[in-house]
């Protein structure tokens, strides 16, 4: 008699092939891609890095150990919703009706205590807000890092390179004419990567903070989705049924593409569980906290329960135009949103070698909860 079909379970560390949603990623190539003397010479086509305190470095033999839970404070509830030590003397133009704006005017790295509080606010009701002729990059990373830390404790990514010295800080890195778009598109038809943040740690990011050093003339843009907005379109009995379900996220695919690129890895991959509704703890607001790239499985559902419903969240976030934003990239534009509410996307759509390089800055925020539902 033929054995019946047994699926081994999995052990909750190893979600690699379990479940919806295939790691991708096209945009760090790593130290083995990284090529020193064409980011601080130049080559034919391509001029030096503009920011060479900020060039990545890989220490292969530095390891940080687990990290452990931490009582984080949301200043944006100690925020005057009025905004006057954040916007005094600013223009503000929406990006769209329901998430991202653009701010002139201002300086993150001159605000007050009482201008951070503000911020916090301001962008987790915005969701995205990309301020403009900053001097994030031109100041200190020292001094940067120490806005950010206002927000709660650095997140050090496990793989990805870091300025020497700063491991607080995460860079996005495309060298000078590194081509590998070519490639990547041989195998994939687009490059969209809807993610928030490093989702499998205990604690993932709330506001954080990017800013450009290097970009192409044009392309490599950023999409941002509003998860509150894209929880508010389910029905009301679907989201009755989404409350109480938790779902786990993994780090362990993340893990194993830089160890087959040759980078590092800091610190051992974690899963995490998470509920897949969570509410914001300034403005109370409930949003997806689902993403295709770290979800992998629904506590209590079997597998094909789990992908279908994972599939449908993943689908109606990437094709809700309508609660989407598109942010392009200038010279001194820092961008800060709230991952705690937001999914976004890098867009690899240039191809003609000119580098992209961004720092970005990530400070953990509070464990992931749900209130109950108010339906």
């Amino acid at each position: 008699m033929a054995p019946a079909l047994v699926e081994t379970p999995q052990p909750a560390t190893n979600f690699a092939k379990n479940g919806t949603g295939e790691y991708k990623e096209a945009y760090i190539g790593g130290p083995r891609a990284y090529r020193q003397d064409a980011e601080l010479k130049g080559t034919g086509k391509q001029p030096p890095a503009k920011y060479p305190n900020y060039l990545p470095t890989w220490d292969l033999e530095k390891k940080y150990p687990p990290l452990t839970p931490f009582d984080h404070y949301e200043h944006g509830k100690d925020a005057d919703p009025s905004f006057p030590n954040l916007l005094k003397d600013s223009k503000v133009v929406d990006l769209t009706a329901n998430i991202g704006a653009e701010v002139h005017g201002i300086q993150l790295s001159k605000l007050t205590d009482k201008g951070k509080d503000e911020l916090a606010l301001f962008v987790a009701q915005k969701k995205v807000v990309a301020f403009r002729d900053q001097d994030f990059a031109d100041i200190p990373i020292k001094e940067a890092l120490e806005v950010g830390g206002y927000f709660g404790r650095h997140h050090i990514h496990p793989t990805s390179g870091a300025p020497a010295g700063y491991p607080e800080v995460h860079l996005v890195h495309r060298g000078a004419d590194d081509t590998t778009a070519r490639d990547f598109f041989e195998e994939r038809t687009n490059s969209v990567t809807w993610h928030s943040d490093v989702t499998y740690e205990k604690q993932p990011p709330g506001t954080t903070f990017l800013y450009l050093l290097d970009g192409p003339a044009a392309g490599g843009d950023t999409l941002f989705a509003n998860q509150a907005e894209a929880y508010r379109r389910l029905s009301p009995e679907f989201q009755k049924r989404l409350h109480g379900l938790k779902a786990i996220h993994t780090a362990v695919e993340q893990a194993n593409n830089s160890r087959n690129r040759g980078g590092v890895v800091r610190r051992e991959p974690v899963t995490s569980i998470h509920p897949i509704v969570r509410t914001h703890p300034a403005t109370g607001e409930k949003a997806l906290f689902v993403n295709p790239q770290f979800a992998r499985r629904i506590i209590g559902f079997k597998k094909e329960e789990s992908d279908f419903l994972l599939k449908f969240l993943f689908d109606h976030v990437a094709k809700g135009q309508d609660f989407q934003t598109r942010v392009k990239w200038a010279p001194g534009t820092v961008v800060v949103w709230d991952n705690r509410v937001t999914a976004h996307s890098a867009l690899l759509d240039w191809d003609d070698g000119q580098r992209r390089h961004l720092a970005r800055i990530t400070p953990h925020a509070e464990l992931p909860t749900e209130t109950p539902f108010d339906g």
